[in-house]
């Protein structure tokens, strides 16, 4: 079967790391968009091999050989995950009412694009909605009926969204404080370490601590009760969990290299636009590493009682 053509436009990320590149921007090939935009961060000052590396991954994007027009971003200096990304969706959101953006480590099916195309132009105006993802982290689990379900985590491993939905993004959350931060993760967390973790994160986000976009883009998606179209199978492999990687050196293991599966055609769209919380809350009970957590406090407080009882039989 001939590889479905996207009608959307695309927007690559990447930096320096020339052959999981060169991976994703194959499957992009293969999908032949009518309107390529990539953006790569620059070399980072005092590292030499990033010079060569952030050369050979450019030179990657020379091998255009279809009906397309390209747009670059490339920066001359290092801007950091943070800067650099959220500089480069702006950059394309400008130009493009809608999208799909894909960074260097994240390899799409060619089915993930199919989907991105039927989804984009039925909730365009559909401001419940703030992206599409193509990454599934439920190892087989699917929920409800349709060919994908609502999460209120904006996944962005392979991700498409519009204009309008960008417009609210904040990288510095300037506009929002902890006392409503906390009070909105109350309203959508029942879990308290992961209230807790997530309060951490807004907290650090303001002082500057973390190099990262993506995380301002789910707390903004929080705080607007916005929802995330995830696939009921996984479309995007992750490549990146590797020594070089910047953030996914951390991440559960069984999220490395996730195998793609087809997805069933035509789409088999939902009934119902609520969030499925127990998916949310499957995946990020990994990422928080909440049932360690909770082990640790049954752990103390068994101590504690034991300790207590100890005490008492002191005194009979």
């Amino acid at each position: 079967m001939a590889n479905y053509h996207v009608q959307s436009p695309v927007l690559l990320l990447s930096f320096n790391r020339p052959d999981t590149a060169l991976k994703i921007f194959e499957r992009v090939r293969e999908a032949r968009p009518a309107k390529l935009y990539i953006a790569a961060d620059g070399p980072r000052a005092g590292v030499e091999k990033d010079t060569q590396l952030c050369r050979e991954t450019r030179m990657i994007y020379d091998q255009v050989d279809w009906d397309c027009s390209v747009y670059k971003l490339f920066s001359e200096e290092n801007k950091g995950c943070k800067v650099a990304v959220a500089e480069a969706v702006t950059w394309f959101f400008q130009q493009e009412e809608e999208g799909i953006i894909l960074e260097d480590d994240c390899l799409p099916t060619n089915d993930f694009f199919y989907f991105c195309d039927q989804l984009l132009p039925r909730y365009r105006h559909d401001t419940r909605m703030v992206n599409i993802t193509g990454t599934n982290l439920q190892m087989g689990k699917k929920w409800g009926n349709g060919s994908y379900y609502f999460s209120q985590y904006s996944h962005i491993w392979g991700w498409a969204s519009w204009r309008r939905a960008w417009e609210a993004y904040d990288i510095d959350l300037e506009h929002y404080n902890e006392k409503e931060t906390v009070a909105v993760l109350k309203n959508i967390f029942t879990d308290q370490f992961l209230i807790d973790g997530w309060i951490d994160i807004f907290q650090r986000l303001k002082r500057k601590e973390i190099d990262s976009w993506d995380y301002q883009f789910n707390l903004i998606n929080f705080f607007r009760n916005g929802l995330c179209i995830t696939p009921n199978v996984n479309l995007i492999s992750n490549l990146g969990f590797r020594p070089d990687a910047t953030h996914t050196y951390n991440v559960p293991e069984d999220h490395a290299n996730l195998p793609a599966e087809q997805l069933e055609k035509p789409l088999v769209h939902p009934l119902h636009f609520t969030p499925e919380k127990q998916a949310d809350y499957y995946f990020l009970s990994k990422d928080f590493m909440l049932e360690e957590k909770w082990r640790k406090v049954k752990k103390e407080q068994l101590l504690r009682r034991r300790f207590k009882r100890w005490v008492r039989s002191l005194f009979k």
